[in-house]
C-alpha cells in the first residue's frame, strides 16, 4: 500500500489476481503459492507510478492494495467497508484474469457491484475474446450487464485514464486497446511489495523482459493478445528492476516472456545480470521459458547459465511431427530435441517440458508409447502434461466457435486439466484416463531414480532436483491439481465455495478438512523420503561408477536411423526425411555457374 500522507482525499485501489475453483468448488489457495503473478506486479507498478505522479490531483493520494488470491483470501466484506469509509472513492481491478479464472472473477465482482463498488476486469480472457471473436461472448456481456468495465490490451500508458474515470465515476463499459499495443522501454517495471512476494515460495518475483512471440501455434493465446512483434524492456530497465528487488531482499525471478530466446535483447540482458552476479556477487537466480531451438543461438545457453538460470521451461509439446504440424508448431524439430536437452543438461539447468495430450493423431496407445520413448531417449528432467484445449483467444478456439463445434461452456475448466471439447479418436473417458495415466507412467519410482542418476552424472545439484521432482510427481496424485497450480499447505475456507455447490455444515467440513490435511501430509512426507533415498543412492553410485544411458549419449548423425523417437511411426520417419531435405536445401553450398550452351537445332 502507498504510504498515507496528509491529502484531503484518498482513492482506494484494490488490485486482485483471482484464483479459480477446484472440482469440489473450493478456491485453489495455499499458504505459499508457487508461481508469482506477473500481471499483478505490472499493474501494481503502473498504479504506484500514477500515484507518485498524482494523476488524480495534488490533493489526492492513491492507496494501493495488491492481492494474489492463490495465497491470500479475498475478503469482499472488508473491501466494501473500506470503500464505504472513503465515500465510494475507489475501484477494484480484477487483473490478469485468465479464462479459467473468469468465473471466480465474476463471483468476486457480483457482491462488489451489488454494493456499488466500481469493478474493472482485464486479462487474457477479455483481451483474447475481444481480439478474436466477431461478436460479444455471453460471459463478457454478463459482466457488462452487471455494470463491470472490461479492459482489453495492456495498461502501460492507459492506466491514468481508467483511474481518472473511476475517480469521476464515469468508467466506460469497455476500454479496448487491442489494436494499439504499447512500447515497454522506460515503462514502470513490474514490482510488488515485499509482503506480497513473501507469500510465494523462495520469495520469487516475476517480470516480463518482453512481450510477443513470432510463431503461430494455433493453441496459443499469446500471439493474439500480445502480438507477434517483439516489444521489450531495455537492459537498463531490467538491471534497475533487479537492483530494486535486491534492496528488498528478493533475488529469485521468473522471467515470464513466453519465449525469452526470441527477445532481441536477450544477450544484453544476460550480460547485465552476469556482471551483477560475477562482479558484485549478488546471487540472482532465474527461471525462463524458451523454444526448442534456443541451443542453436550462439552463446545462449552458456550465458543463461552464467546469468543464474537454474530452471528452464520448454514447449516440447509432442514428439509426433504430424501433431506439431497440425498445431502450426513448425519451429519444433524432433531432430533437435536431444541436442537441445543435452546442452541444458551439461549446463546444470533443470529442464521442464510441456507435453500436450489430445492432438488429432493421438490415441491412448500412441501416448503410452511416446512417453516410454521420451523416458529412454531424451535427457529430460520434468515432463508436464496438458490437455489440448481451445483456449479463448487462440486460433483453435476461434475456428471451433465459428464452426459451431461444441465446447464446454464452463470457463473454470479451461485450465488445461480438463477435457473441453471432443477428440476425433478418443472418447472423453479415454482421454481423461490417459491424462491421469501419463503422470503415473512418467513418474514411476524407476524413472525417478533414472532422473537422479542422470543429474548426478552431469553434475547437477541433486537437492534442487529433488524439490522439483517432488512437486511434479506428487501434485496430481495427492493434491489433485496440476503441479503449476500447487503450493505449500492447501487452504480451504468453508464459505468460499462456488455458487451452485452447497455450503457444508461446520460439523462436517472441519473434521473432513482436518483429515485431508493429515492424510495428505503423511503421504507427502512418505513420498519425500522415498525420493530422498533415491537421491542418496544416485549420489553414492556416481561416486563408484559414473552413470550413463542412451539418453546421455552424444548426438550422432546415424541415430535418426536407430532411435525410436525418429523411427517409431511413419509420421516420425516422414518428419525426419522432411527436416533432412530442408536442411540440405538450406545449407547446400553455392554451385558454380554453368557454361552457356546453345541447344542443337
Amino acid at each position: 500500500m502507498v504510504a498515507e500522507g496528509t491529502s484531503a482525499r484518498r482513492f482506494q485501489l484494490v488490485l486482485i489476481k483471482p484464483s479459480h475453483y477446484d472440482d469440489d468448488g473450493y478456491v485453489i489457495q495455499w499458504m505459499r503459492s508457487s508461481i508469482p503473478a506477473n500481471s499483478l506486479a505490472c499493474v501494481y507498478a503502473l498504479a504506484a507510478d500514477a500515484a507518485e505522479r498524482r494523476v488524480l490531483g495534488a490533493d489526492v493520494d492513491i492507496d494501493i492494495t495488491a492481492v494474489d488470491e492463490t495465497n491470500t483470501r479475498v475478503k469482499v466484506d472488508e473491501i466494501v467497508t473500506r470503500m464505504a469509509r472513503h465515500g465510494g472513492f475507489g475501484m477494484v481491478g480484477l487483473v490478469g484474469v485468465q479464462s479459467n479464472q473468469f468465473p471466480r472473477a465474476m463471483d468476486i465482482a457480483r457482491p462488489l457491484r451489488a454494493e456499488g463498488v466500481p469493478v474493472v476486469i482485464g486479462g487474457f480472457h477479455v483481451s483474447g475474446l475481444l481480439a478474436m471473436l466477431p461478436e460479444m461472448p455471453a460471459d463478457l456481456q454478463e459482466a457488462l450487464d452487471l455494470g463491470c468495465s472490461l479492459f482489453a490490451g495492456e495498461a502501460e500508458g492507459r492506466i491514468d485514464r481508467v483511474l481518472a474515470d473511476a475517480a469521476a465515476r464515469t468508467l466506460a463499459p469497455i476500454y479496448n486497446y487491442m489494436d494499439d499495443l504499447p512500447g515497454l522501454e522506460s515503462a514502470p517495471v513490474p514490482f510488488l511489495p515485499r509482503e506480497t512476494v513473501g507469500r510465494v515460495f523462495d520469495h520469487h518475483a516475476s517480470f516480463d523482459a518482453g512481450r510477443g512471440c513470432p510463431f503461430q501455434c494455433s493453441f496459443c493465446t499469446i500471439i493474439n493478445v500480445q502480438g507477434r512483434k517483439s516489444r521489450r524492456r531495455s537492459p537498463d530497465d531490467v538491471e534497475a528492476l533487479i537492483r530494486r528487488h535486491w534492496e528488498h531482499g528478493i533475488k529469485r525471478f521468473f522471467i515470464t516472456d513466453d519465449n525469452f530466446a526470441r527477445n532481441r535483447d536477450w544477450e544484453a540482458i544476460f550480460d547485465r545480470i552476469i556482471k551483477i552476479r560475477e562482479e558484485e556477487r549478488i546471487d540472482v537466480r532465474l527461471i525462463i521459458q524458451v523454444d526448442t531451438l534456443c541451443h542453436k543461438i550462439e552463446n545462449f545457453i552458456e550465458k543463461a547459465r552464467r546469468a543464474g538460470v537454474t530452471r528452464v521451461f520448454i514447449g516440447l509439446e509432442n514428439i509426433n511431427p504430424a501433431n506439431l504440424m497440425a498445431a502450426n508448431k513448425r519451429q519444433n524439430k524432433i531432430t533437435e530435441y536431444r541436442k537441445m536437452l543435452l546442452a541444458w543438461k551439461q549446463a546444470g539447468v533443470i529442464t521442464y517440458a510441456g507435453y500436450i495430450l489430445g492432438f488429432p493423431a493421438d490415441t491412448p496407445d500412441s501416448i503410452r508409447a511416446d512417453i516410454e520413448i521420451i523416458k529412454r531417449e531424451l535427457p529430460l528432467d520434468i515432463l508436464e502434461f496438458f490437455f489440448l484445449t481451445p483456449l479463448p483467444g487462440s486460433e483453435d478456439h476461434k475456428a471451433l466457435w465459428l464452426k459451431g463445434v461444441a465446447m464446454d461452456p464452463d470457463m473454470n475448466k479451461y485450465d488445461l486439466e480438463h477435457v473441453t471439447t471432443a477428440h476425433p479418436q478418443m472418447s472423453r473417458a479415454e482421454w481423461e484416463a490417459i491424462y491421469r495415466e501419463a503422470w503415473e507412467t512418467y513418474y514411476t519410482p524407476e524413472h525417478a531414480l533414472t532422473i537422479f542418476r542422470r543429474g548426478a552424472a552431469t553434475g547437477m545439484g541433486l537437492s534442487r532436483l529433488l524439490a522439483v521432482l517432488f512437486v511434479f510427481s506428487a501434485a496430481l496424485r495427492i493434491e489433485k491439481v496440476h503441479p503449476l497450480q500447487v503450493g505449500g499447505f492447501r487452504l480451504k475456507v468453508r464459505r468460499d465455495r462456488r455458487p451452485g455447490f452447497p455450503i457444508e455444515a461446520a460439523w462436517s467440513f472441519y473434521p473432513k478438512y482436518l483429515w485431508e490435511i493429515v492424510s495428505k501430509h503423511a503421504r507427502l512426507t512418505r513420498h519425500w523420503i522415498d525420493l530422498d533415498l533415491m537421491r542418496r543412492k544416485a549420489k553414492r553410485e556416481q561416486a563408484v561408477r559414473p552413470y550413463t544411458d542412451l539418453a546421455l549419449t552424444p548426438v550422432t548423425d546415424e541415430e535418426t536411423e536407430t532411435l525410436e523417437i525418429f523411427t517409431h511411426s511413419e509420421d516420425a520417419r516422414r518428419g525426419v526425411a522432411h527436416i533432412r531435405k530442408v536442411d540440405a536445401l538450406t545449407h547446400r553450398p553455392p554451385q558454380p555457374p554453368q557454361p552457356h550452351t546453345v541447344a542443337a537445332e
